[in-house]
């Protein structure tokens, strides 16, 4: 059973994963809703200092070191470059890679003592293809990235594994009712499979990177995106 904390827990894939892994392991989840649970902190973690009263809270809560990370938070802008206001951009840094870089430093310690930890990313395909009128989302996505690789090599000597999971189109009920029917069937047709990543598949995959049979899979990006990285 592993300490396990997982930011952005509250919809859509955090969700999805905290039930998953919450069968076999202890979980503190965080969120920006306000939850009556005795293993959750709410905050937004577009306020970096945020960050330090979380990782507080999960040692309370788990009374020793946090073993797993899965920085599930973040958010998506999709407008013109033009159109994106400086609020935006420091708003979308920090939530989507200041927050994992962060909580990352903060984890990393424990770890290191112990021996053993996991950290998991999830980022975007956008982040790895690029995507036009979401430049500020995949900008931050592919900075995600390069955490992962850089701190899975200078974690590699302390059985730390850091990776990185790409989802593609998610079906989930935020993208579900952003989209009309007409946009939804637009995605299924440039997706080579033809259809949503289900968050479960996600989760399943977390699930397997956590484990010690992915002991040796670090530094990675894992695009599970239905084929959309290698074009339709």
């Amino acid at each position: 059973m592993k300490n396990i904390l997982i930011t952005g827990a509250t919809s859509g894939i955090g969700l999805e994963i905290a039930h998953v892994l919450e069968k076999n392991n202890k979980i503190f989840l965080s969120g920006r809703r306000k939850l009556d649970k005795n293993n959750y902190f709410a905050c937004d973690l577009a306020d970096i200092s945020s960050a330090d009263e979380l990782i507080q809270k999960a040692k309370e809560y788990f009374n020793s070191e946090i073993d797993v990370l899965i920085n599930c938070a973040g958010q998506y802008i999709y407008k013109p470059i033009e159109q994106m206001t400086k609020q935006e951009v420091d708003y979308l840094l920090n939530l989507n890679f200041k927050s994992a870089y962060i909580l990352s430093s903060l984890v990393v310690g424990g770890m290191k003592k112990n021996k053993w930890g996991r950290i998991i990313n999830i980022g975007s395909i956008s982040g790895m293809v690029g995507e036009g009128r979401a430049t500020l989302y995949s900008a931050t996505k592919a900075a995600l990235s390069g955490l992962t690789k850089a701190l899975a090599l200078e974690t590699a000597q302390d059985n730390i594994t850091v990776n990185q999971i790409n989802p593609g189109w998610v079906k989930t009920p935020l993208v579900d009712s952003a989209l009309t029917e007409d946009e939804k069937q637009e995605v299924i047709d440039v997706t080579p499979q033809g259809r949503f990543i289900e968050p479960n598949e996600i989760a399943k995959l977390c699930e397997y990177l956590i484990s010690d049979f992915a002991k040796g899979l670090t530094g990675q990006n894992i695009n599970l995106c239905a084929g959309l990285s290698i074009g339709c």
